[in-house]
């Protein structure tokens, strides 16, 4: 992973701004970080705990994803997807919820989920799991001016929720097949996969050469991305967290990232370093 760390210090230092990034090579163990621990607003990473606690109170019989909800015009808020264009009244189950949650990054979808299940059951189950830093206090797009925090998280704590999910390790092993095949359907892909090539397959059916099961988050500043890699036997948990790059230019800047990231585990699809 040497000649990886090497690579991704030259893009962050010439990129400037400040980074927080977590890797852990699922196969091999390794790992390497910088400023890890540091706390970055969360923007839209938020919604990852936010679907784990949705499954976490299905798992205890509060709720049934089937269960429908009723999209309610006060509930509508601006940002990213596609509820706010909708009609209110329309019924959409948890499950369609959490789905434009996390591939789409409904603001509105992930507030009528919040208030399904309660602020404090989302903090609470942020402690199970092992968040302690990254801390969850209010709802997309419409953050009260007396409040008792902000949204946070850090670079370590993501990989390692991402690692409990990738080996089945939060709420069981079903559930986090559930959610991983969920982040795979990720529409928002303009970070850590931007620059990833595609490779078109002429045989129908056959599986993909790589997959990416991630969730994307930005405000004007930050820009985040938390991912899986799977690239053929290969498995990688990547969180690359900034804040204080360009706007504009802050996608690609992840995407070299991701495509450093890639290419390491492509070679061979053995253990490189």
């Amino acid at each position: 992973m040497k000649t990886l760390e090497q690579t991704i210090r030259q893009i962050t230092e010439e990129a400037g701004g400040k980074w927080g990034i977590s890797l852990y090579d699922l196969d091999t163990g390794e790992t390497w970080s910088v400023h890890e621990n540091e706390s970055f607003y969360s923007a839209s990473i938020i919604k990852i705990p936010i679907m784990i606690a949705v499954y976490a109170a299905h798992n205890r019989g509060e709720l049934n994803l089937s269960e429908s909800m009723k999209l309610r015009r006060e509930a509508i808020v601006g940002g990213s997807g596609v509820l706010q264009h909708l009609t209110p009244g329309i019924k959409l189950t948890v499950y369609d919820l959490v789905t434009l949650m996390i591939i789409q990054s409904d603001n509105t979808a992930t507030n009528m989920l919040i208030d399904l299940l309660g602020v404090p059951t989302i903090q609470h189950t942020m402690k199970e799991i092992g968040l302690e830093k990254s801390k969850f206090y209010h709802k997309m797009m419409t953050i009260e001016v007396e409040r008792e925090g902000l949204n946070e998280i850090t670079a370590y704590e993501m990989t390692t929720m991402l690692r409990k999910l990738a080996t089945g390790k939060i709420i069981s092993a079903y559930a986090c097949e559930e959610m991983i095949a969920i982040l795979k359907k990720q529409q928002i892909r303009d970070g850590l996969p931007a620059r990833i090539p595609e490779i078109n397959e002429t045989i129908i059916g056959a599986l993909p050469n790589w997959e990416l099961a991630h969730k994307t988050g930005n405000v004007d500043g930050i820009r985040h991305d938390v991912g899986i890699f799977y690239v053929g036997s290969r498995k990688l948990v990547a969180s690359v967290l900034t804040k204080g790059l360009d706007n504009i230019a802050s996608p690609g800047l992840i995407g070299k990232v991701g495509q450093e990231i890639y290419h390491y585990l492509k070679r061979g699809h053995g253990y490189i370093s």
